[in-house]
């Protein structure tokens, strides 16, 4: 795997192709999910949607298609979304009185159906998640990061006060936290947006950031607080205990299919694919190796173990097909299968199998009569190890060092001619709109969060040298 840019891209392109994930469709932007790829997918949306039904969340569904007329009412959010909106202006031969966006979040038709259904405070907090696709027409994109059409998760919720919607907003944040920490095993840095990255018609935005091994960043899953910007627009109003009408305070938050690009880039190596195995479709391969055909036993062994699996809930493959031991390892390795079982008539005899992880470069032999416990504790030990892994490689590729335009130029500079990539810049910032954009001018870095738990705290503004009221992350993005 090429640390430059374009060979890096290519890397990615071709493991997600080799690993059976996507088909690209005549649509420009739009990729099909095969089942594969689904699969991720669902074992994310399924750990998600068990943590936001904890929190009191329900889901529902809302239309795709959303009036112009709704996007006029918040005036920062129709700024935002404007270049990527896909109009629909005709049906059944007719043109549309009014043009329809295919949604790009559903902050207005949402906001415009809260107004019918919250009166009272006792309507209140209202808790609702959308699992959905939206659409944002992209200029550049890349399978799963960045598509014309993607699936997502959308939180909007409404409450009594700024207190109660705060607190949404943080543990919502919390929550995807945990999950891409935990279920991903890649660890983001959790923290603040500053108002030019902020969510448009939000009044705070905060994110988990995560660094690629290409050393740049990605937005895993932002939550946002709106104020009462929506409910103005809306006329969301309740009566409250005090007989008066008053506005809610919304939030929303959402996470997107981008986590399983983001899975790929973090674990990913010269192979292909690494699946952590809480995720993976296929979390052990058991495969017979050597003259198998010709010693049944070593099939019945394997349906045992299979059978033993199955019931600890374990997702495994048995492949018994023709090809060769080699075109199978391989095989399962692009797919970035967690765990390989290989039993043939030796391992046999010696009452063992062959178990590979992923990740590590040499096989072991394990005991047949605890193969099932050995297979359970190396799932669990290979997802820490991914992890692990993940947290070394962003605490190397994060520089806290650099203070000034002149060092990060020099960084640069240095990273170029040693075909080495930049990572983050942890740096001050003064707050001045213009010295975040400077830098990003100069240097194509952006400002990716303020953290809450930064590690060191920043005196001096990156681009101005005047006093840092921020200390903040800094990266190229994608």
């Amino acid at each position: 795997m090429s640390q430059k840019t374009n060979d890096f891209t290519k890397w990615y392109i071709d493991t997600i192709q080799k690993a059976d994930l996507i088909d690209y469709t005549p649509v420009r932007g739009s990729i099909a999910f095969k089942p594969d790829g689904y699969e991720i997918w669902e074992h994310i949306k399924e750990e998600m949607d068990k943590r936001f039904k904890e929190t009191g969340h329900r889901n529902a569904y809302f239309p795709m298609l959303i009036p112009e007329s709704f996007f006029q009412k918040e005036k920062d959010h129709i700024e935002g979304f404007s270049p990527e909106l896909p109009w629909v202006t005709e049906a059944a031969g007719e043109q549309l009185e009014e043009r329809l966006a295919l949604r790009p979040t559903s902050e207005t038709m949402i906001g415009h159906l809260y107004s019918n259904w919250i009166k009272s405070y006792r309507d209140l907090p209202v808790l609702i998640n959308q699992w959905a696709n939206v659409f944002r027409w992209e200029k550049k994109t890349l399978p799963f990061i960045r598509t014309s059409e993607f699936l997502w998760q959308e939180g909007h919720t409404a409450h009594v006060d700024e207190e109660d919607a705060r607190k949404e907003t943080m543990q919502m944040l919390n929550v995807y936290k945990e999950v891409v920490e935990e279920l991903l095993a890649i660890p983001v840095y959790d923290g603040q947006k500053t108002p030019s990255e902020r969510f448009a018609g939000a009044v705070d935005t905060f994110s988990i950031e995560a660094m690629m091994k290409d050393g740049k960043a990605v937005q895993a899953g932002t939550s946002h607080y709106m104020g009462t910007k929506f409910a103005e627009a809306f006329d969301i109003k309740y009566l409250n205990k005090e007989n008066k009408h008053t506005h809610v305070h919304t939030t929303s938050w959402g996470t997107s299919t981008r986590l399983i690009g983001s899975v790929i880039m973090v674990h990913g190596d010269e192979q292909g694919l690494v699946l952590p195995p809480r995720i993976a479709p296929t979390q052990v391969v058991l495969i017979p190796v050597g003259p198998w055909k010709k010693n049944p036993a070593i099939m019945e062994k394997l349906d045992e173990i299979f059978a033993a699996l199955k019931s600890q809930g374990i997702r495994v493959r048995l492949d018994d097909s023709d090809q060769s031991p080699g075109y199978k390892f391989n095989e399962w390795e692009l797919k970035g299968v967690p765990v390989r079982i290989e039993l043939g008539p030796r391992d046999l005899e010696n009452n063992q199998a062959l178990m590979k992880a992923r990740d590590a470069e040499e096989k072991t032999a394990v005991a047949l009569e605890s193969v099932v416990e050995s297979i359970l504790k190396e799932l669990e030990t290979m997802q820490t190890r991914l992890f692990e892994k993940a947290k070394a490689f962003r605490a190397e590729h994060s520089h806290t060092h650099i203070d000034t335009m002149e060092q990060l130029k020099h960084h640069l500079e240095e990273s170029e001619q040693n075909s080495q990539f930049p990572g983050w810049v942890l740096a001050g910032w003064c707050g001045d709109d213009a010295c975040e954009e400077g830098v990003k001018e100069e240097t194509k870095f952006t400002t990716r969060n303020i953290p809450f738990n930064p590690p060191t705290t920043k005196k001096t503004c990156l681009h101005c040298g005047k006093e840092a009221k921020h200390t903040a992350w800094f990266a190229r993005a994608y």
